[in-house]
């Protein structure tokens, strides 16, 4: 079993978006470990703010076929991948880390540079794995936010209570 970490934002109907993608990673994967929602700013573009959190959870999956899992729940929600790269979204899920691999190619980037660049990825990704070991950087998340600062931006935590099925 590998232990994977995957981001999750919505800047369009947030709220439910959040909600139901976060079910059907559950329905799909099993259990989920998730951080606190964090409202942030939209990177790239002017908009409405998101909401980011992470979510860890195990997988016996590849990695392709966790992504191949991430992009069709995305698409459940009305995302189409034909778009600009940074634009509004109803569900972006990103494949942040699959265990220790590293791998940037085509199918696949592990672990996600967004991780050391946004806050808004490492902070919740920090608060559910402190002690988690940048595969290339060999720093613990926990050190890689204290280090990233300000000049990452400054996700706020939300009040946002998860509804059980």
């Amino acid at each position: 079993m590998a232990r994977i970490y995957v981001s999750i934002g919505s800047n369009i109907e947030r709220q439910h978006n959040i909600r139901s993608g976060t079910r059907m990673l559950a329905d799909r994967f099993g259990p989920l470990i998730l951080s606190t929602v964090y409202d942030s700013a939209p990177v790239g573009f002017c908009g409405d703010n998101f909401y980011n959190l992470v979510a860890g959870f195990d997988t016996q999956g590849t990695p392709e076929s966790v992504i191949t899992t991430l992009h069709g729940i995305e698409k459940a929600h009305g995302r189409a991948r034909t778009g600009e790269r940074f634009g509004p979204r109803t569900l972006d899920l990103d494949l942040l880390l699959y265990d220790n691999l590293v791998r940037h190619d085509a199918a696949v980037d592990l672990p996600r540079r967004e991780i050391l660049e946004h806050a808004f990825v490492l902070a919740p990704l920090a608060e559910i794995a402190p002690d988690g070991v940048h595969p290339e950087t060999g720093q613990t998340f926990a050190e890689l936010l204290k280090r990233l600062g300000p000049a990452g931006g400054e996700p706020r935590a939300v009040n946002f209570e998860f509804r059980q099925p």
